[in-house]
């Protein structure tokens, strides 16, 4: 079955960046998909761009509070998922930061809107770094940490890359990484991505038309 899907369409990554302008309605096909870590960065962004595979799936991660989350408790809010890592110089904090400001923006209505930090760098970013990492974002911002088979298989069904890259400092390393902010429904289904850098007012301007929608 072929179902369309409201699309933000954005790609950075692995030493490439795309962005497009604007909302696409676009169908895309259900299918068994390889795993993410036999795909190139550049091979994701051709698979999200021409919605060759769907995106997104359940999950069952520890929060920074030592609790386990899954997906099934956000149902009836919609989602605003970014994978990434704490130690990230730039990318995260700011995207982080706009997904913060924009709840702002939406008021009372932004309680519909679960934001969700997941790590791709589990091995330093336990329950008890990310409890002192993501209440700097915005209170309300949830972060998720696991195994690293966990990770790598909800990246996989996100579609999301990521790759743990090796510093001349002896033992030291950094990850690289897509970084997409996803737009879920209240059912938990995908409805697109912003770009990293996107503003607040920007996501304001896409979330709030979905608050009015219910859940199916």
């Amino acid at each position: 079955m072929i179902a369309p899907i409201l699309r933000v369409i954005a790609f950075a990554g692995a030493g490439l960046a795309f962005a497009g302008a604007g909302l696409w309605l676009a169908p895309v096909p259900a299918g068994d998909a390889p795993p993410q870590s036999a795909r190139s960065a550049a091979e994701i962004m051709d698979i999200l761009m021409w919605n060759r595979e769907p995106v997104g799936g359940p999950f069952a991660l520890t929060d920074q509070a030592g609790h386990e989350r899954t997906d099934k408790e956000f149902r009836g809010k919609l989602m605003l998922i970014y994978f990434g890592f704490t130690i990230c110089p730039d990318v995260c904090p700011t995207d982080l930061q706009a997904i913060g400001l924009a709840l702002d923006k939406l008021g009372r209505d932004g309680d519909q809107v679960q934001p969700i930090f997941i790590t791709v760098d589990p091995e330093r970013d336990t329950a008890a770094h990310l409890a002192e990492y993501v209440p700097m974002f915005h209170p309300r911002l949830i972060g998720l940490t696991g195994n690293l088979d966990a990770i790598r298989k909800l990246a996989d069904a996100y579609k999301v890359y990521f790759a743990r890259v090796p510093l001349k400092d002896a033992g030291d390393y950094t990850v690289d990484h897509t970084a997409y902010i996803y737009l879920m429904d209240r059912d938990g289904n995908y409805l697109g991505f912003f770009p990293p850098g996107t503003s607040a007012d920007r996501m304001v301007e896409i979330i709030r038309p979905q608050l009015a929608e219910p859940a199916r």
